[in-house]
């Protein structure tokens, strides 16, 4: 199942700059499935999208990331996502 992971940073640049290379590691490490993700063009937040078997694996890897182990985070989502497919003449619920 594909996942969405969305997040916000609190605004503490130096520390943020000190924890990024563990958070972008630990991402890296794991590899999960259809990972792709990186940092919002500001620095904001970010987004990582990847595939797990269960909500509940997904999370459980979220909860792991040294961002929010160190409370750099201000908000965040894990949404499963439904990615529209390729086919611009499909409808939203994927049918032609």
């Amino acid at each position: 199942m594909p996942f969405l992971f969305f997040y916000l940073m609190n605004d503490e640049p130096d520390r943020v700059a000190e924890v990024a290379p563990r958070h972008a590691g630990y991402w890296r490490e794991i590899a999960p499935p259809g990972y792709l993700g990186g940092p919002f063009a500001d620095r904001s937040g970010g987004l990582i999208t990847f595939e797990a078997d269960t909500a509940h694996k997904a999370d459980r890897l979220v909860q792991a990331d040294p961002f929010l182990h160190e409370k750099l985070v201000s908000r965040w989502w894990l949404k499963e996502w439904q990615p529209a497919p390729a086919d611009a003449t499909a409808s939203p619920e994927g049918r032609p």
